[in-house]
C-alpha cells in the first residue's frame, strides 16, 4: 500500500512558522490501528486522514497518542493540500468528520476558511489544583467542554508563562487554553495537550471555536484578529456568525512523499 503524505505549516505563509500537520490521502479508509500507527510515526501534534473526492471528503484526526474530536490547524492544511496539491478545482471544501458533523473550507484567495461549530464556555471558580502547574496564577477560570479555559491581565503574562506538562497532564482536563486580550491584535492564546501527547500545541484552531466567541462578547465584535503566542507562533482571523466560527489562515507546503506499508 502506498499513501501520499504532504506535511503542510498551517496558519502562516512561511515555512518553520505556524502549526506543523501531516494531511495523508487515502484512496479509501483504512484501520484506525494503522492510522494511529502512522501517526505515531509522524510525531508530529496531528494527523490528518483524508479520502474521497471533488468537494466532498471524510477526515479524521490522530494525535501521536489517540484520535481527537476536532482540529482546525490539520484540516486547514488538508484542505490546501487537496487544493494546492492535488488537483481538487473546488473553491469550497466539504469535511465530513466522525464526531463533529460537517466542516466547509472555502479558499478566498490566499487564505482558507474554516467554518467550524460554535463551542460553549462556563465560568468556574478557582481550581487550586492548576497553580502548581503553571508560574503564575491567572485572574478568571472557565471550562470549555473537558478543557480548562484561563484568562490572564496581559499578553507579557501568556507570553512568558511556564507549564509543568507532568503535572497538569495529571489533571482532570482534557487540555488547557490561556488567553489575554492583545496587544498588536483583538486577543492571544496559549494551548497545552499533555494528555493528548501534546505539551504545547503551536496554533491551535479549534481551540478559537471557544475563544473566539469568549472575545467577541467582551469586545463587543464579530471580527477578529488573533495571534497563538507559541515559540513557531501563528496569525488567525476569526468571525462569529451565529452558531458558526469562520476561522481563517494561510499555508505553506513543506514536504511531500510517500508512505509505505507492506
Amino acid at each position: 500500500m502506498k499513501i501520499k503524505r504532504y506535511q503542510v505549516d498551517a496558519f502562516t505563509n512561511t515555512l518553520f512558522a505556524g502549526n506543523p500537520a501531516a494531511v495523508c490521502v487515502v484512496d479509501q479508509p483504512i484501520s484506525d490501528a494503522l492510522m494511529q500507527a502512522i501517526a505515531a510515526e509522524n510525531n508530529l501534534a496531528e494527523t490528518a486522514f483524508v479520502w474521497g473526492s471533488g468537494g466532498e471528503y471524510e477526515i479524521c484526526w490522530f494525535t501521536p497518542v489517540c484520535e481527537v474530536d476536532l482540529c482546525g490547524h490539520a484540516t486547514l492544511a488538508s484542505a490546501h493540500a487537496l487544493l494546492a496539491e492535488e488537483g481538487v478545482s473546488e473553491e469550497e471544501i466539504r469535511f465530513n468528520s466522525r464526531h463533529r458533523g460537517s466542516l466547509v473550507v472555502t479558499r478566498r484567495e490566499t487564505l482558507y476558511e474554516l467554518n467550524f461549530p460554535r463551542a460553549s464556555y462556563a465560568r468556574q471558580s478557582v481550581d487550586a489544583d492548576l497553580h502548581p502547574c503553571v508560574s503564575e496564577s491567572p485572574v478568571e477560570f472557565w471550562t470549555a467542554g473537558a478543557d480548562l479555559l484561563v484568562v490572564y491581565a496581559d499578553a507579557d503574562a501568556v507570553a512568558r508563562l511556564s507549564v509543568d506538562s507532568d503535572r497538569l497532564g495529571d489533571l482532570k482536563y482534557r487540555a488547557l487554553m490561556v488567553t489575554s486580550v492583545g496587544q498588536d491584535c483583538d486577543f492571544v492564546s496559549r494551548f497545552f495537550a499533555p494528555a493528548l501527547g501534546i505539551d504545547e500545541d503551536a496554533v491551535t484552531g479549534s481551540a478559537h471555536t471557544v475563544l473566539a466567541p469568549f472575545w467577541s462578547e467582551r469586545l463587543k465584535k464579530n471580527k477578529m484578529d488573533a495571534k497563538q503566542l507559541s515559540q513557531r507562533g501563528g496569525e488567525l482571523t476569526c468571525e462569529v456568525v451565529g452558531d458558526r466560527v469562520l476561522i481563517s489562515g494561510e499555508a505553506v507546503t513543506y514536504s511531500i512523499g510517500t508512505i509505505l506499508i507492506d
